[in-house]
């Protein structure tokens, strides 16, 4: 009787932990409580390997191109790139996000502040990614960085560094930077893609 009990438990703990786990791909697209942008970090920077989060399984799952993972053969990423939930693009997918910060674990729900948008045009297909920062001081390495105003003239060279990595991070000459904007164009493109 003791056993059963033992093996009954363990099974609905079991259970209790998938049913669970979060369902990244639901969460609003602001914050409940302080209504900032929220992101799910997919990739963290400093990292080469591409992964996205798979609403079927619920899980991070990697990129993969020919059948092998993909990883980039190129600079790592420059920040933590991940999504913005509760949001569709043309494409069906949700809104990417680049957030400038520390590395961040895959999976961290960040709430950030816009401060940007950057145009790509990725072998004839427009994708815009939304720059930002983290919301809470703690997290920031940008000082002072709520605004691309802020952002371009205190960090002229960032600007720089993110154009090149963009344009080179997959086969040189694939992608065109297309145009910036500011974070009021960052802040209106998130509520028009919003579900």
């Amino acid at each position: 009787m003791q056993g059963a009990k033992r093996v009954l438990g363990s099974l609905l703990i079991g259970l209790g932990v998938v049913g669970c786990q979060t369902d990244y791909a639901e969460l609003p697209t602001f914050s409940a409580e302080r209504k900032l942008l929220q992101t799910v970090i997919e990739v963290p920077a400093g990292t080469n390997l591409e992964r996205r989060y798979d609403p079927a399984t619920h899980e991070f799952a990697p990129q993969q191109r020919a059948g092998k993972d993909r990883v980039l053969e190129f600079l790592p990423y420059p920040g933590n790139y991940g999504f913005v939930p509760g949001t569709s693009t043309a494409t069906g997918a949700p809104l990417p996000v680049l957030v400038l910060a520390e590395s961040q674990p895959i999976g961290t729900v960040l709430e950030v502040l816009p401060i940007g948008l950057v145009l790509l045009d990725n072998a004839g297909a427009i994708e815009r990614v939304v720059l930002a920062v983290p919301a809470r001081p703690s997290q920031q390495i940008l000082p002072k960085t709520s605004t691309w105003a802020e952002f371009t003239q205190r960090y002229p060279a960032a600007q720089q560094m993110l154009r090149l990595w963009f344009q080179h991070r997959d086969s040189p000459g694939a992608v065109r930077i297309m145009g910036w904007k500011d974070e009021q164009a960052a802040a209106e493109h998130v509520r028009k893609v919003m579900r």
